[in-house]
């Protein structure tokens, strides 16, 4: 079951923050404010979830969702290519841009966005290794075992920049309204919180078990962010702590929630040993919930 974050943290209760001025008793106020509706998952939220990594590809080819490949224009020219889902409805959609883990692109990522569309948002999956693979070309064109490190040797201001202009194709796509949030995974939770720091239109962030930016730099969020977190992931989770403080001590609105049972990856892309359905159904459910509350035209 998941637990708010002053449930992770008792302590803070009782302690003051010495950097901040907020006491534990405002902590927890404000933490109690912010609790994202009851724990089982609410009525008239679609609970299909997105495929896993082994029937991402049959997903796809099964999607009576339209879906394509483009090529959008990042700035200083710079191309990135992605795949964009349109959503199934009669009126303009908001959008949603999908950060993919640090695997990078996958069928796993764009089956996450095809859900995101099942869902009522027209998602866009960048893929971060654009130009950096083989011959100018991405993902696709690297061995796997290549990857991981070329996505942590990604120029943070270069991934702003390129997810700054996936949020503005997207929303100028005439089936869009103007408002747009992001949902990451992993490396993609992590880039999915800096991505807030840095972008003040960002409307809601979603973060799937990724570490804080520095706290230094959260008083410039303007988007309300919502933390999804395996209670067994202390290597992201100790950066919840201070977050919280910075973010409320701002007048921020940050909701973590932290899933007992589960440990990092537990949507997951990684395979059958760190999925965990039930924790995956409801965390899918608070961020459907969260993007469709902030992301209201």
């Amino acid at each position: 079951m998941p637990r708010s974050f002053t449930d992770s943290f008792p302590g803070l209760r009782s302690r003051s923050s010495a950097t901040s001025g907020v006491t534990g008793r405002t902590l927890l106020a404000s933490f109690m404010s912010l609790m994202l509706l009851p724990i089982a998952p609410t009525s008239g939220v679609a609970q299909r979830l997105p495929a896993d990594a082994s029937t991402a590809a049959a997903r796809l080819d099964a999607s009576p969702r339209h879906g394509e490949w483009v090529m959008y224009d990042a700035g200083d020219g710079d191309r990135v290519q992605a795949w964009v889902t349109y959503p199934e409805r009669s009126d303009p959609a908001p959008v949603v841009v999908v950060i993919h883990d640090i695997r990078a692109m996958s069928d796993w990522a764009r089956a996450v966005g095809d859900q995101l569309a099942a869902d009522g948002f027209i998602s866009i999956v960048p893929d971060l290794l654009s130009g950096k693979g083989r011959g100018g070309a991405g993902t696709e064109s690297m061995p796997s075992s290549e990857v991981g490190r070329a996505i942590r040797d990604l120029d943070p201001a270069e991934v702003n920049r390129r997810l700054r202009a996936a949020a503005a194709y997207g929303t100028a796509l005439p089936a869009a309204t103007g408002q747009v949030g992001v949902v990451g995974f992993c490396w993609g939770g992590s880039t999915s919180f800096n991505f807030a720091v840095d972008w003040a239109d960002l409307d809601a962030a979603v973060v799937y078990y990724g570490t804080s930016p520095a706290t230094e730099t959260l008083a410039s969020i303007r988007a309300p962010v919502l933390g999804l977190y395996g209670g067994s992931d202390n290597r992201v989770n100790s950066t919840i702590d201070r977050t919280a403080a910075a973010m409320t001590a701002a007048g921020k609105t940050y909701a973590p929630v932290i899933y007992d049972g589960a440990g990092h990856g537990f949507m997951s892309s990684d395979g059958p040993e760190r999925y965990r359905e039930t924790q995956a159904k409801d965390s899918w459910a608070k961020g459907l919930e969260f993007l469709a509350r902030h992301l209201q035209p």
